[in-house]
C-alpha cells in the first residue's frame, strides 16, 4: 500500500481441514461463500493481495479478483488440522517452482517445532529446502513459526513471549540465505522483546476470531509500531466477523496499518 506495509489476506485454511470460524467449525465448508467473501476483501482499499493454496489462487484468478494484487503461494498443508501426523508438515501445495513458473510473488511455510515429536527435523528440513528455493528465484519466503506441543492429544501453539523468540530465533536461520525471508507471527504479550530476537521483516498475522475486534486492532497497532514490523496477513478474522460484514472489518484492519 501507500504506507510501505503490506496488508494481506489469508486463505489457506481449509487445505489444511481446517474449516472453523468464531464458533461455526464449518464456517468455510462452502467454496462459494469464501470466494465471495475473499472477493468482497480484495476489493477493499488498502488490500494488497492475498496467500493462499493453488485451488483458491486460481479460482481467484478466473473471477478476475488477483489484477494488481500480490499472491503468496501456501506450500505445506499436509500436517491437517487435528491428526495424528500434524507435526509432519508435507508439502502438499505450491513448490518453489510452481510459484515461479505462476508468476506469484513468494511463497509461505508454516514450522512447528515440537520437541517431543519425532517428525519436527523433516518439517525443518523441508523448509529450509523451500526458503533456499525462493530464494533462488528471488522470491519472498514468508515463514510461520510456533513451538508447539500436545495437550490432551492436540497440538497447541505456546504463545509466551519466550516461545515466540525461540521460534523466531530458529525460523530466521532456514535456507542457505535468509536474504528473502520474511516471518509471519503472531501478537503476543512483549511484543517489542519478542520481535528483537531477528532482523528479518515481519507480518502479524490475525488468528482466530476475536470476541473482542478492536482488541485485537489495538495490538497490531502497537506492534506496527516496531520497526521490523511491516503489515498484516489476517484470514478469519476478518472473512468471517461476528457481525458478517466482511468489508467493515477489513476496512477497520487497514486502517491500523
Amino acid at each position: 500500500g501507500p504506507t510501505g506495509r503490506l496488508m494481506l489476506i489469508a486463505a489457506d485454511h481449509p487445505a489444511r481441514g481446517a474449516l472453523a470460524a468464531g464458533g461455526d467449525p464449518l464456517a468455510m465448508a462452502d467454496r462459494g461463500e469464501l470466494l465471495d467473501r475473499l472477493c468482497t476483501a480484495l476489493e477493499r482499499p488498502g488490500v494488497d493481495g492475498v496467500l493462499a493454496t493453488p485451488d483458491v489462487a486460481e479460482d481467484l484468478l478466473l473471477l478476475g479478483a488477483l489484477d494488481g494484487k500480490i499472491v503468496i503461494g501456501s506450500m505445506n498443508r499436509g500436517g491437517l488440522a487435528g491428526a495424528s501426523f500434524e507435526i509432519d508438515d508435507r508439502f502438499t501445495a505450491y513448490s518453489a517452482d510452481a510459484i515461479a513458473a505462476s508468476r506469484l510473488d513468494g511463497g509461505k511455510v508454516l514450522l512447528r517445532v515440537d520437541d517431543a515429536d519425532p517428525a519436527t527435523p523433516r518439517t525443518l528440513e523441508g523448509c529450509a529446502r523451500a526458503v533456499s528455493a525462493l530464494a533462488g528465484h528471488g522470491l519472498m519466503a514468508m515463514v510461520e513459526p510456533f513451538i508447539a506441543r500436545r495437550v490432551d492429544g492436540r497440538v497447541r501453539n505456546d504463545l509466551t513471549p519466550e516461545a515466540m523468540i525461540r521460534a523466531i530465533s530458529i525460523a530466521s536461520a532456514l535456507g542457505t540465505t535468509s536474504a528473502r525471508t520474511w516471518l509471519k507471527v503472531p501478537v503476543v504479550p512483549d511484543m517489542e522483546r519478542v520481535m528483537a530476537a531477528s532482523t528479518l521483516p515481519a507480518l502479524l498475522l490475525g488468528g482466530e476470531v476475536s470476541a473482542d475486534p478492536r482488541a485485537a486492532r489495538d495490538g497490531w497497532r502497537r506492534a506496527l509500531r516496531l520497526p521490523t514490523v511491516r503489515g498484516l496477513v489476517v484470514g478469519r478474522s476478518l472473512l468471517y466477523p461476528a457481525d458478517g460484514d466482511v468489508a467493515g472489518a477489513v476496512d477497520a484492519a487497514v486502517e491500523v496499518i
